[in-house]
């Protein structure tokens, strides 16, 4: 049951991100960068509480501040709006590979993304039949380090920023197959480069094995990840041509050549 003084806490803090959501789309509604004065008269607020938002939102970086006094949209909302795109994009070209994939295979087939030290898992393929214990929804999350798909991800890293990536999670494992270490970790990562794709061999659940290739946009960045995931005693190596021709195809549907050289940035 929630308090008086709690109901007013969430009243006050939805307010605020009306007059954020407020300014933002006041800030979208002109080419040029627009003052204080007139974002208060457009956006009923008073200047002061206008100029305190503002301030926010110019140390997030959703709003950049021109010159004193006058205000434009920021750089952060461009790179939250291409990280949508993406993913919507991949979503679309993919949707109906992955349900061909899946008919060949019948297991389940999914595609992940990057999110800081884990993937998420944006869509499936999968059936009842397919005789998974485990299927990850969509919306669904793991480490880096105990998916096939996250070591995609943390194999284009630098060194330095895998040793970050331990260092940040301590590479804590789900069970005795998990990669805990350090050094097993950058050995796993250096076959992922040398053979072009990954594997999970029971590391995230006990009984389910998954092997990933890798989806790249237009420039060469890899934004994605296709995996199979199947029950350890059934996921067969001849699946992986497959594997490594539809995530290919999802790719060149994205734009992607193999002569653009892939940044991984």
């Amino acid at each position: 049951m929630k308090t008086a003084h709690s109901a007013e806490t969430e009243k006050t803090s939805i307010q605020v991100i009306e007059r954020m959501v407020s300014l933002l789309d006041a800030l979208a509604s002109h080419p040029d960068p627009v003052s204080l004065k007139e974002l208060a008269i457009e956006t009923g607020l008073h200047p002061s509480t206008a100029h305190r938002i503002l301030n926010d939102l110019v140390i997030t970086r959703f709003v950049d501040r021109s010159e004193p006094g006058t205000y434009r949209l920021g750089m952060r909302l461009l790179e939250l709006g291409n990280t949508v795109k993406s993913r919507l994009n991949v979503r679309d070209a993919a949707l109906d590979l992955m349900r061909n994939l899946h008919r060949k295979t019948n297991q389940a087939v999914n595609l992940s993304v990057r999110q800081n030290d884990e993937i998420i898992y944006i869509d499936r393929a999968f059936s009842e039949r397919s005789g998974m214990q485990v299927v990850r929804a969509v919306g669904g999350h793991a480490p880096l380090h105990l998916t096939s798909t996250g070591k995609l991800f943390l194999s284009i890293d630098e060194p330095k920023m895998v040793r970050a990536y331990a260092t940040r999670t301590g590479l804590a494992g789900h069970n005795n197959n998990s990669i805990t270490d350090l050094a097993k970790l950058e050995t796993e990562l250096s076959l992922v480069r040398a053979n072009g794709y990954a594997r999970d061999n029971e590391e995230l659940e006990l009984g389910v094995r998954c092997m990933a290739a890798g989806i790249h946009d237009d420039t060469g960045k890899l934004i994605a990840g296709l995996s199979i995931s199947a029950p350890a005693d059934r996921l067969q190596d001849e699946w992986l041509d497959d594997l490594m021709s539809t995530a290919s195809q999802i790719s060149a549907a994205l734009g992607y050549t193999e002569d653009v050289t892939a940044t991984g940035h």
